[in-house]
C-alpha cells in the first residue's frame, strides 16, 4: 500500500505583501510540528498553497513579479530542507520582459520543476499580462504521479485528460472567487471522475484587495467524484488526509474506463 500525507492550507492571502504571506504559510508550517517532541517531521509528505500566494490575482501581480531565483524560491528552499516536505504553489515570475503565474514543486533536497499556467483568465485581464504556458506537464513524488494545474485550467478537460492513466492525483492551485463555487466543487468532482484520479483542489480565502471575496471551498476528491476531506467555506485553514494508491489501483482495475477514452 502507497499512501501519501497530504496537507492544503486554504490561506487568507495579504494583499500585495509576499514577506507577510511567506510569513503566515511558514506559522502554519510550524504549526504541524509536534509541540511535544521537538525535531520531529512534519506530519505530513506535501504541502500545498493557492495561486498567487504571495501576492493574490489581480492587475497588480506583474508589478510584483520575481526572477526565478528571488525570494520567494529560496525562502521555498529553506522550508523544505527544514521540515522535509514537498512545497507547491505559484507565484508570478519574470523572465526578461514576460510574465508567468508559474507553479512550482519544491523537493526536500531544494530542487524543483514548475508548470506555467495554460489558461490565463481573459475576463480579468491576466490573459493581456501574464503569457500562457504551453507544455503539460507531469513529475513523480513518493511513487505518486502528479499533475498541476491553476485556477481556470480546471475548466478544460482536454487539457487535464489523463489518457493512458499518466498520473494519479491532479493537484489544482486558485483564487476562484466565491460568487462561482459551485463552478469550481462540481468541476473538481467532474475532473475526478473521469480522469479516474484523485484531485486536490487549493483555493484562496478572504477578501482581496479590490472587494473580491472569496469562499475557498478547497477539498480533497476521490476517483469516484466524493469529497474525502474539505475546509470551512471562508476559513484561513489548514487540512490534511492521507491518499491510499492501492485504492485507486483497484478501483481503475476494476473498472478499467480510460481503456473506452475516444
Amino acid at each position: 500500500m502507497n499512501e501519501l500525507h497530504i496537507t492544503l492550507y486554504q490561506q487568507d492571502i495579504i494583499w500585495g505583501d509576499p514577506e507577510a504571506n511567506r510569513r503566515r504559510v511558514e506559522e502554519n508550517l510550524t504549526s504541524l510540528h509536534s509541540p511535544a517532541i521537538p525535531g520531529t517531521p512534519l506530519v505530513t509528505d506535501i504541502f500545498v498553497v493557492p495561486e498567487t500566494f504571495t501576492t493574490g490575482f489581480g492587475d497588480h501581480m506583474a508589478a510584483l513579479a520575481e526572477e526565478q531565483n528571488g525570494p520567494t524560491l529560496q525562502w521555498a528552499r529553506r522550508m523544505v530542507a527544514q521540515y522535509d516536505i514537498l512545497f507547491i504553489g505559484t507565484w508570478i515570475v519574470r523572465e526578461g520582459d514576460k510574465c508567468y503565474n508559474r507553479l512550482h514543486w519544491v523537493f526536500p533536497d531544494g530542487s524543483f520543476g514548475y508548470y506555467d499556467k495554460a489558461h490565463t483568465f481573459r475576463p480579468s485581464g491576466e490573459y493581456n499580462i501574464i503569457c500562457r504556458g504551453t507544455r503539460r506537464e507531469v513529475f513523480e513524488y513518493k511513487g505518486w504521479r502528479i499533475k498541476p494545474a491553476v485556477c481556470y485550467d480546471l475548466r478544460f478537460p482536454r487539457w487535464l485528460r489523463n489518457d493512458n492513466m499518466e498520473y494519479d492525483l491532479l493537484l489544482v492551485c486558485a483564487n476562484w472567487p466565491g460568487s462561482r463555487h459551485e463552478a469550481w466543487t462540481t468541476l473538481l468532482k467532474a475532473r475526478a471522475i473521469e480522469n479516474l484520479c484523485y484531485v486536490l483542489g487549493c483555493n484562496r480565502s478572504g477578501v482581496d484587495g479590490v472587494g473580491g471575496k472569496y469562499t475557498g471551498n478547497s477539498a480533497l476528491i476521490d476517483y469516484k467524484g466524493l469529497p474525502l476531506t474539505e475546509a470551512e467555506a471562508g476559513a484561513d485553514q489548514t487540512v490534511s488526509f492521507t491518499l491510499d494508491k492501492g485504492k485507486l489501483d483497484t478501483f481503475r482495475n476494476n473498472w478499467p474506463l480510460y481503456l473506452d477514452f475516444d
